[in-house]
């Protein structure tokens, strides 16, 4: 029933604008201070990394291992994706542009976060994004999405029903 009518309610898709504006801020503004004002994730990675020993470790052995081997060898290419993905999907939730797959990546990036053992506003960051995951094409009826994804919609359909080989 709470996902009908976060799917389909027209007051829902309101209460999921301001959600939507909300989040978004908040990711832009990250971003952008990151992009604006300089950013290195490697003091943060390996203090995450540190963070996974102890009795009671609050980042998990496993993706304390993830980071050594990946995020921390690659550090230069996180201190690019971290800032613009926060950018950008700030951008795509204010706009109301492919505003589920702003939202997932949104949850993703929080969830990289808690992972790495920094609460802050991520778990409330988790539970706002999944309602705009949930509530899916509502939580963008009043965004760019409006025309876009019927836009999309019709032309994907064209192209599929065209041959791609003609004889």
């Amino acid at each position: 029933m709470f996902v009908h009518f976060l799917r389909e309610n027209k007051a829902a898709a309101g209460i999921l604008f301001f959600i939507r504006i909300y989040l978004g801020y908040q990711w832009v503004t990250s971003g952008w201070t990151k992009i604006t004002n300089g950013f290195n994730a490697n003091g943060f990675l390996q203090g995450a990394v540190a963070n996974a020993s102890g009795e009671h470790p609050a980042v998990q052995g496993w993706w304390a291992t993830f980071l050594e081997a990946t995020a921390i060898p690659n550090v230069d290419f996180f201190n690019v994706l971290i800032p613009w993905g926060e950018f950008f999907v700030g951008l795509g939730l204010l706009l109301g542009t492919f505003t589920t797959l702003a939202a997932l990546m949104g949850v993703i990036m929080n969830f990289a976060f808690l992972f790495s053992g920094t609460t802050s506003t991520n778990p409330m960051m988790v539970i706002l994004g999944m309602l705009l995951l949930i509530a899916g094409y509502n939580a963008a009826k009043i965004g760019l999405d409006r025309w876009i994804v019927p836009y999309l919609k019709k032309n994907i359909k064209t192209h599929q029903s065209k041959p791609i080989f003609h004889h």
